[in-house]
């Protein structure tokens, strides 16, 4: 098992595949690592040696923030929004869409399971 940054990548899928499961690193960052490296993207991770290894771990602790330090950030960033009291740190307090999304349908992921109205009734004719 390689283990980069903190995280046990999958052995058995692509570099470029499997970089992307540490947090911070993407599919074009991850083919950019792999380019730097000097790695063919068609490799997979049981097939690389330490030295390849190795150069993927320099590379990423050089020029990228990632996993702890960039949820550390983000957080850090969020906390200062809301301490602020700016209206993006407004919406992150009441867990509402940040960047101008519509809230009267959809949203749900960011706002949570929908809950019915108690009491609220149709209106029948008879």
């Amino acid at each position: 098992m390689a283990r980069i940054s903190g995280v046990n990548i999958p052995t058995a899928k692509k570099i470029h595949i499997a970089l992307t499961y540490i947090y911070g690193i993407g599919p074009k960052i991850a083919t950019d690592l792999c380019d730097l490296a000097s790695i063919d993207i068609s490799k997979r991770v049981n097939e690389l040696n330490d030295d390849e290894l190795n150069k993927i771990r320099e590379i990423i602790d050089q020029k990228h923030v990632v996993e702890g330090d960039l949820r550390r950030k983000v957080s850090m960033d969020i906390k200062r929004l809301n301490d602020l009291g700016c209206y993006r740190g407004l919406r992150h307090r009441k867990k509402l869409p940040v960047r101008g999304q519509r809230t009267h349908t959809n949203a749900r992921t960011r706002k949570g399971k929908a809950v019915a109205i108690a009491g609220k009734k149709k209106v029948t004719k008879g």
